[in-house]
Protein backbone atom coordinates (compact mmCIF):
# COMPACT_ATOMS: atom_id res chain seq x y z
CA UNK A 1 0.00 0.00 0.00
CA UNK A 2 1.32 3.19 -1.06
CA UNK A 3 0.82 5.50 2.23
CA UNK A 4 2.64 2.78 4.50
CA UNK A 5 5.54 2.72 2.22
CA UNK A 6 5.40 6.55 2.25
CA UNK A 7 5.40 7.20 5.10
CA UNK A 8 7.67 3.76 6.54
CA UNK A 9 10.74 5.20 4.19
CA UNK A 10 12.26 8.13 6.02
CA UNK A 11 11.66 6.33 9.33
CA UNK A 12 15.01 4.32 9.75
CA UNK A 13 14.73 3.77 13.69
CA UNK A 14 12.70 1.36 15.52
CA UNK A 15 11.55 3.76 17.67
CA UNK A 16 10.11 6.10 14.87
CA UNK A 17 8.72 2.63 13.30
CA UNK A 18 7.07 1.68 16.43
CA UNK A 19 5.44 5.13 16.53
CA UNK A 20 4.19 5.06 13.40
CA UNK A 21 2.80 1.15 13.54
CA UNK A 22 1.17 2.51 16.85
CA UNK A 23 -0.57 5.41 14.64
CA UNK A 24 -1.77 2.52 12.26
CA UNK A 25 -3.18 0.93 14.94
CA UNK A 26 -5.11 3.93 16.30
CA UNK A 27 -6.72 4.27 12.89
CA UNK A 28 -4.55 7.02 12.08
CA UNK A 29 -3.89 6.18 8.60
CA UNK A 30 -7.47 6.95 7.68
CA UNK A 31 -6.74 10.31 7.94
CA UNK A 32 -3.15 10.30 5.45
CA UNK A 33 -2.92 13.66 3.94
CA UNK A 34 -2.98 14.02 0.41
CA UNK A 35 -1.25 16.13 -2.81
CA UNK A 36 -3.57 19.12 -1.66
CA UNK A 37 -3.98 19.19 1.35
CA UNK A 38 -2.59 22.63 3.95
CA UNK A 39 -0.87 21.00 6.59
CA UNK A 40 0.81 22.12 10.01
CA UNK A 41 4.51 21.70 10.81
CA UNK A 42 7.27 22.79 13.23
CA UNK A 43 10.31 24.35 11.80
CA UNK A 44 13.11 22.33 12.58
CA UNK A 45 15.56 23.73 9.63
CA UNK A 46 15.65 26.85 8.22
CA UNK A 47 17.97 28.41 5.26
CA UNK A 48 18.09 30.58 2.00
CA UNK A 49 17.26 27.91 0.14
CA UNK A 50 15.01 25.59 2.10
CA UNK A 51 13.18 25.17 4.68
CA UNK A 52 12.51 21.67 6.92
CA UNK A 53 9.45 21.31 8.84
CA UNK A 54 8.95 18.38 11.78
CA UNK A 55 5.35 16.36 10.76
CA UNK A 56 3.82 15.29 13.79
CA UNK A 57 6.92 14.06 14.40
CA UNK A 58 6.37 10.91 12.23
CA UNK A 59 7.29 12.61 9.30
CA UNK A 60 10.05 15.44 7.82
CA UNK A 61 8.78 18.02 5.16
CA UNK A 62 10.91 20.42 3.02
CA UNK A 63 9.86 23.67 1.11
CA UNK A 64 12.70 24.90 -1.39
CA UNK A 65 12.62 26.64 -4.71
CA UNK A 66 10.13 28.88 -6.11
CA UNK A 67 7.95 27.04 -3.61
CA UNK A 68 9.54 28.80 -0.53
CA UNK A 69 8.47 32.19 -1.61
CA UNK A 70 4.91 33.19 -0.76
CA UNK A 71 3.64 37.03 -0.48
CA UNK A 72 2.02 36.13 2.73
CA UNK A 73 4.46 38.20 5.63
CA UNK A 74 4.05 35.08 7.58
CA UNK A 75 6.49 33.00 6.07
CA UNK A 76 8.50 35.75 5.48
CA UNK A 77 11.13 35.37 9.03
CA UNK A 78 10.56 31.89 9.92
CA UNK A 79 12.66 30.47 12.83
CA UNK A 80 13.50 26.92 13.95
CA UNK A 81 10.45 26.01 17.10
CA UNK A 82 7.79 28.07 14.87
CA UNK A 83 4.65 26.48 13.25
CA UNK A 84 3.45 27.03 9.73
CA UNK A 85 1.37 25.91 7.21
CA UNK A 86 2.23 24.69 4.39
CA UNK A 87 0.67 22.60 1.01
CA UNK A 88 1.57 19.06 -0.04
CA UNK A 89 2.79 18.98 -3.54
CA UNK A 90 4.20 15.48 -3.40
CA UNK A 91 3.85 12.83 -0.61
CA UNK A 92 7.47 11.67 -1.45
CA UNK A 93 10.74 13.10 -2.93
CA UNK A 94 13.71 11.71 -4.50
CA UNK A 95 14.61 12.08 -0.30
CA UNK A 96 12.07 10.06 1.22
CA UNK A 97 10.63 13.63 2.63
CA UNK A 98 7.17 14.85 1.54
CA UNK A 99 7.51 18.08 -0.78
CA UNK A 100 5.76 20.69 0.44
CA UNK A 101 4.88 24.72 -0.74
CA UNK A 102 4.18 28.00 0.87
CA UNK A 103 2.71 29.54 -2.45
CA UNK A 104 -0.62 27.32 -2.45
CA UNK A 105 -0.48 27.66 1.34
CA UNK A 106 -0.60 31.13 1.24
CA UNK A 107 -3.02 31.44 -1.64
CA UNK A 108 -5.30 29.48 -0.28
CA UNK A 109 -5.41 31.26 3.41
CA UNK A 110 -5.84 34.39 1.76
CA UNK A 111 -8.97 33.65 0.12
CA UNK A 112 -9.82 31.96 3.78
CA UNK A 113 -9.56 35.51 5.30
CA UNK A 114 -11.33 37.19 1.94
CA UNK A 115 -14.28 34.77 3.29
CA UNK A 116 -13.69 35.65 6.40
CA UNK A 117 -13.98 39.34 5.75
CA UNK A 118 -17.12 39.01 3.74
CA UNK A 119 -18.80 36.62 6.19
CA UNK A 120 -18.26 39.36 9.16
CA UNK A 121 -18.29 42.58 6.60
CA UNK A 122 -15.09 43.55 8.04
CA UNK A 123 -13.76 46.89 6.29
CA UNK A 124 -10.04 46.53 4.87
CA UNK A 125 -7.62 49.31 2.71
CA UNK A 126 -7.35 48.02 -0.82
CA UNK A 127 -4.33 48.71 -3.12
CA UNK A 128 -5.39 49.80 -6.86
CA UNK A 129 -3.15 48.41 -9.06
CA UNK A 130 -5.44 49.54 -13.01
CA UNK A 131 -8.25 50.57 -14.41
CA UNK A 132 -10.22 50.16 -16.97
CA UNK A 133 -13.78 52.07 -18.33
CA UNK A 134 -15.81 49.54 -16.06
CA UNK A 135 -13.92 50.15 -12.78
CA UNK A 136 -10.61 49.55 -11.02
CA UNK A 137 -8.96 46.56 -10.33
CA UNK A 138 -7.64 46.13 -6.94
CA UNK A 139 -5.77 43.83 -4.29
CA UNK A 140 -6.49 42.52 -1.38
CA UNK A 141 -4.56 39.74 0.39
CA UNK A 142 -2.59 39.42 -2.56
CA UNK A 143 -5.44 38.51 -4.44
CA UNK A 144 -6.48 40.63 -7.17
CA UNK A 145 -10.24 41.41 -7.39
CA UNK A 146 -12.53 43.96 -9.13
CA UNK A 147 -14.16 47.22 -7.93
CA UNK A 148 -16.94 48.29 -10.00
CA UNK A 149 -17.91 51.85 -11.20
CA UNK A 150 -21.20 51.57 -9.37
CA UNK A 151 -19.53 50.70 -5.97
CA UNK A 152 -17.79 53.80 -5.55
CA UNK A 153 -17.90 56.44 -3.29
CA UNK A 154 -19.76 60.23 -4.25
CA UNK A 155 -16.26 61.04 -3.62
CA UNK A 156 -14.83 58.79 -5.56
CA UNK A 157 -17.53 58.30 -8.86
CA UNK A 158 -16.53 59.82 -11.98
CA UNK A 159 -18.99 62.09 -12.88
CA UNK A 160 -18.47 63.41 -16.71
CA UNK A 161 -20.85 65.43 -18.07
CA UNK A 162 -22.36 63.98 -21.22
CA UNK A 163 -20.75 60.26 -19.21
CA UNK A 164 -17.50 60.53 -21.58
CA UNK A 165 -16.28 57.58 -21.61
CA UNK A 166 -12.50 58.52 -22.00
CA UNK A 167 -12.85 61.09 -19.51
CA UNK A 168 -14.42 58.51 -16.81
CA UNK A 169 -11.87 56.18 -17.53
CA UNK A 170 -8.95 59.07 -17.34
CA UNK A 171 -10.48 60.06 -13.83
CA UNK A 172 -10.57 56.30 -12.65
CA UNK A 173 -6.95 56.12 -13.85
CA UNK A 174 -5.92 59.02 -11.78
CA UNK A 175 -6.39 56.51 -8.51
CA UNK A 176 -3.91 54.23 -9.87
CA UNK A 177 -1.38 53.63 -7.05
CA UNK A 178 -4.07 54.79 -3.75
CA UNK A 179 -5.82 52.94 -1.52
CA UNK A 180 -8.91 52.82 -1.03
CA UNK A 181 -11.15 51.45 2.55
CA UNK A 182 -13.71 48.77 0.74
CA UNK A 183 -16.08 46.02 2.05
CA UNK A 184 -15.85 42.41 0.49
CA UNK A 185 -19.42 42.03 -1.39
CA UNK A 186 -18.58 38.57 -3.30
CA UNK A 187 -15.97 35.92 -3.24
CA UNK A 188 -15.25 33.09 -4.77
CA UNK A 189 -12.01 30.98 -4.71
CA UNK A 190 -13.09 28.37 -7.28
CA UNK A 191 -13.95 31.40 -9.81
CA UNK A 192 -10.91 33.21 -8.79
CA UNK A 193 -13.65 35.87 -8.06
CA UNK A 194 -13.40 38.62 -6.17
CA UNK A 195 -15.17 42.01 -5.58
CA UNK A 196 -15.25 44.86 -2.80
CA UNK A 197 -17.15 47.46 -2.78
CA UNK A 198 -16.19 51.51 -1.28
CA UNK A 199 -19.57 52.69 -1.95
CA UNK A 200 -21.03 49.85 1.23
CA UNK A 201 -18.71 51.47 3.50
CA UNK A 202 -19.29 55.19 2.60
CA UNK A 203 -23.35 54.20 3.35
CA UNK A 204 -22.53 52.76 6.40
CA UNK A 205 -21.08 55.70 7.95
CA UNK A 206 -24.21 57.90 6.71
CA UNK A 207 -26.54 55.81 8.11
CA UNK A 208 -26.31 57.89 11.44
CA UNK A 209 -25.79 61.26 9.93
CA UNK A 210 -29.05 60.59 7.41
CA UNK A 211 -30.96 59.35 10.34
CA UNK A 212 -31.09 62.96 11.52
CA UNK A 213 -33.22 63.77 8.29
CA UNK A 214 -36.52 63.55 7.29
CA UNK A 215 -38.37 63.99 4.23
CA UNK A 216 -39.69 67.73 4.02
CA UNK A 217 -36.56 69.51 5.84
CA UNK A 218 -35.00 72.51 4.34
CA UNK A 219 -30.92 72.13 3.70
CA UNK A 220 -28.40 74.65 1.64
CA UNK A 221 -25.29 73.21 0.27
CA UNK A 222 -23.04 73.68 -2.48
CA UNK A 223 -23.07 72.15 -5.84
CA UNK A 224 -20.75 69.27 -6.32
CA UNK A 225 -21.28 68.06 -9.83
CA UNK A 226 -24.03 68.65 -12.90
CA UNK A 227 -24.93 65.99 -15.11
CA UNK A 228 -27.33 65.44 -18.18
CA UNK A 229 -29.67 64.09 -15.62
CA UNK A 230 -29.11 66.82 -12.38
CA UNK A 231 -27.26 68.31 -9.92
CA UNK A 232 -25.60 66.89 -6.75
CA UNK A 233 -25.68 68.89 -3.48
CA UNK A 234 -23.55 68.33 -0.49
CA UNK A 235 -24.41 69.41 2.69
CA UNK A 236 -23.53 68.16 6.39
CA UNK A 237 -21.33 65.22 5.21
CA UNK A 238 -24.08 64.26 3.17
CA UNK A 239 -24.70 64.46 -0.61
CA UNK A 240 -27.72 64.60 -2.51
CA UNK A 241 -28.77 64.54 -5.76
CA UNK A 242 -31.70 67.59 -7.34
CA UNK A 243 -32.94 65.76 -10.83
CA UNK A 244 -33.23 68.24 -13.87
CA UNK A 245 -37.14 68.23 -13.22
CA UNK A 246 -37.11 69.80 -9.53
CA UNK A 247 -34.58 72.33 -10.46
CA UNK A 248 -37.13 74.75 -11.86
CA UNK A 249 -40.88 74.86 -12.79
CA UNK A 250 -39.90 75.41 -16.42
CA UNK A 251 -38.40 73.47 -19.05
CA UNK A 252 -34.74 73.66 -18.93
CA UNK A 253 -32.34 71.17 -21.49
CA UNK A 254 -29.20 71.08 -18.41
CA UNK A 255 -28.30 71.97 -15.21
CA UNK A 256 -25.91 73.91 -15.68
CA UNK A 257 -28.52 76.05 -17.76
CA UNK A 258 -28.97 77.33 -14.19
CA UNK A 259 -27.04 76.28 -11.84
CA UNK A 260 -23.04 76.24 -11.51
CA UNK A 261 -20.33 73.68 -9.48
CA UNK A 262 -19.60 75.79 -6.04
CA UNK A 263 -22.88 77.64 -5.77
CA UNK A 264 -24.67 77.76 -2.77
CA UNK A 265 -28.65 76.81 -2.82
CA UNK A 266 -31.48 75.72 -0.79
CA UNK A 267 -33.47 72.70 -1.43
CA UNK A 268 -35.81 70.39 0.25
CA UNK A 269 -35.53 66.81 1.02
CA UNK A 270 -38.11 64.50 -1.01
CA UNK A 271 -36.58 61.68 -0.53
CA UNK A 272 -34.33 59.31 1.34
CA UNK A 273 -33.74 55.83 0.04
CA UNK A 274 -30.78 53.98 2.01
CA UNK A 275 -27.67 56.24 1.24
CA UNK A 276 -30.00 58.34 -1.75
CA UNK A 277 -30.77 61.32 -0.54
CA UNK A 278 -33.28 62.96 -3.24
CA UNK A 279 -33.77 67.18 -3.71
CA UNK A 280 -35.99 69.53 -5.15
CA UNK A 281 -35.10 73.09 -5.65
CA UNK A 282 -38.36 74.21 -7.26
CA UNK A 283 -39.93 72.83 -4.27
CA UNK A 284 -38.95 76.09 -2.12
CA UNK A 285 -40.59 78.37 -5.28
CA UNK A 286 -44.00 79.15 -5.76
CA UNK A 287 -45.28 76.98 -8.51
CA UNK A 288 -46.27 79.83 -11.70
CA UNK A 289 -48.85 77.28 -12.82
CA UNK A 290 -50.79 77.64 -9.70
CA UNK A 291 -51.60 81.49 -11.29
CA UNK A 292 -51.32 80.75 -14.89
CA UNK A 293 -55.06 81.34 -15.82
CA UNK A 294 -54.71 84.52 -14.39
CA UNK A 295 -52.18 85.26 -16.95
CA UNK A 296 -53.07 83.68 -19.77
CA UNK A 297 -56.32 82.57 -21.13
CA UNK A 298 -57.41 80.22 -24.00
CA UNK A 299 -57.69 81.71 -27.50
CA UNK A 300 -55.59 84.49 -27.09
CA UNK A 301 -52.53 85.43 -28.69
CA UNK A 302 -49.14 85.71 -27.43
CA UNK A 303 -45.69 86.28 -28.76
CA UNK A 304 -43.19 84.35 -27.57
CA UNK A 305 -39.18 82.89 -28.34
CA UNK A 306 -38.74 79.82 -29.64
CA UNK A 307 -36.94 78.30 -27.05
CA UNK A 308 -36.00 74.61 -29.14
CA UNK A 309 -37.05 73.42 -32.13
CA UNK A 310 -37.95 69.27 -32.46
CA UNK A 311 -39.13 67.38 -35.35
CA UNK A 312 -42.50 67.39 -33.42
CA UNK A 313 -42.50 70.77 -32.48
CA UNK A 314 -41.50 74.15 -31.06
CA UNK A 315 -40.70 74.67 -26.80
CA UNK A 316 -41.91 78.23 -26.62
CA UNK A 317 -41.05 80.94 -23.77
CA UNK A 318 -43.93 83.16 -23.38
CA UNK A 319 -42.18 84.79 -20.09
CA UNK A 320 -39.29 83.37 -17.86
CA UNK A 321 -41.80 80.88 -16.02
CA UNK A 322 -44.43 79.63 -18.22
CA UNK A 323 -43.31 77.62 -21.42
CA UNK A 324 -45.81 76.44 -23.72
CA UNK A 325 -45.24 73.90 -26.96
CA UNK A 326 -46.62 74.63 -30.19
CA UNK A 327 -47.01 71.12 -31.82
CA UNK A 328 -46.15 70.13 -35.32
CA UNK A 329 -49.69 69.26 -35.75
CA UNK A 330 -50.27 73.15 -34.89
CA UNK A 331 -47.59 74.62 -37.39
CA UNK A 332 -49.42 74.88 -40.65
CA UNK A 333 -52.67 73.57 -42.59
CA UNK A 334 -50.59 71.26 -44.58
CA UNK A 335 -48.37 68.75 -43.10
CA UNK A 336 -44.89 70.10 -42.44
CA UNK A 337 -42.09 68.60 -43.66
CA UNK A 338 -38.89 69.89 -42.10
CA UNK A 339 -40.07 72.09 -38.77
CA UNK A 340 -36.98 74.18 -39.59
CA UNK A 341 -38.72 75.88 -42.41
CA UNK A 342 -41.04 77.51 -40.43
CA UNK A 343 -38.99 79.16 -37.25
CA UNK A 344 -35.91 78.76 -35.62
CA UNK A 345 -34.13 78.98 -32.14
CA UNK A 346 -34.60 82.70 -31.25
CA UNK A 347 -37.44 83.82 -33.11
CA UNK A 348 -40.05 85.79 -31.83
CA UNK A 349 -43.44 84.43 -32.83
CA UNK A 350 -47.22 85.38 -32.66
CA UNK A 351 -49.33 82.11 -31.41
CA UNK A 352 -52.39 81.69 -30.14
CA UNK A 353 -53.21 79.53 -27.13
CA UNK A 354 -55.27 76.51 -27.42
CA UNK A 355 -54.74 74.64 -23.93
CA UNK A 356 -53.92 75.45 -20.52
CA UNK A 357 -53.31 72.48 -17.93
CA UNK A 358 -51.96 73.70 -14.87
CA UNK A 359 -51.84 70.66 -13.16
CA UNK A 360 -50.05 69.12 -16.20
CA UNK A 361 -47.96 72.28 -15.97
CA UNK A 362 -48.61 72.28 -20.07
CA UNK A 363 -50.01 75.28 -22.17
CA UNK A 364 -50.58 74.46 -26.06
CA UNK A 365 -49.82 76.92 -28.54
CA UNK A 366 -51.03 76.83 -32.44
CA UNK A 367 -49.76 79.40 -35.24
CA UNK A 368 -52.59 77.56 -37.77
CA UNK A 369 -54.92 78.99 -35.37
CA UNK A 370 -53.85 82.82 -35.53
CA UNK A 371 -55.88 84.59 -38.68
CA UNK A 372 -53.18 85.08 -41.47
CA UNK A 373 -53.86 88.61 -41.97
CA UNK A 374 -53.87 89.40 -38.20
CA UNK A 375 -50.80 86.84 -37.87
CA UNK A 376 -48.89 89.61 -40.40
CA UNK A 377 -50.02 92.74 -38.57
CA UNK A 378 -49.11 91.39 -35.34
CA UNK A 379 -45.53 90.12 -36.67
CA UNK A 380 -44.89 93.31 -38.77
CA UNK A 381 -41.62 95.33 -38.04
CA UNK A 382 -43.42 98.25 -39.36
CA UNK A 383 -46.26 98.10 -37.22
CA UNK A 384 -44.60 97.03 -33.85
CA UNK A 385 -42.43 100.39 -35.08
CA UNK A 386 -45.18 102.84 -34.78
CA UNK A 387 -45.86 105.27 -32.31
CA UNK A 388 -48.82 103.49 -29.87
CA UNK A 389 -48.30 99.95 -31.39
CA UNK A 390 -48.20 97.10 -29.08
CA UNK A 391 -47.65 93.80 -29.80
CA UNK A 392 -50.16 90.89 -28.18
CA UNK A 393 -49.87 89.88 -24.79
CA UNK A 394 -51.53 87.34 -22.40
CA UNK A 395 -55.15 87.72 -22.26
CA UNK A 396 -55.57 89.68 -25.44
CA UNK A 397 -57.91 88.29 -27.80
CA UNK A 398 -58.24 88.58 -31.65
CA UNK A 399 -61.52 90.34 -33.19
Amino acid sequence: MFAKAAWLKPMSTPQNLSEFQRLLEEGGYLNLPAVGDVITGKVIGAGRREIRLDIDGVRTGVVRGRELFAENKEYASLVPGEEVQATIIDLENENGEMELSFRFAGQKKAWEELRRLFTTGQTVETKILEANKGGLIVRLEHITGFLPVSQLSPEHYPRVIGGDKNKILEKLKSYIGGTMTVRVIDVNDQDEKLIVSEKAVWEDEQKGVISQFNVGNIIEGEVTALADFGAFVKFESLEGLVHISEIAWQRIDHPRDLLSVGQRVKAEIIGIEGSKIFLSMKKLIEDPWASVESRYTVGALVEGTVLKVNPFGFFVELDPEIHGLAHVSELSETPVADVTEIAKEGDRITFRIVSIEPKEHRLGLSLKAVDETVWKKMNSPVLQSEPGATPASGGSEAS
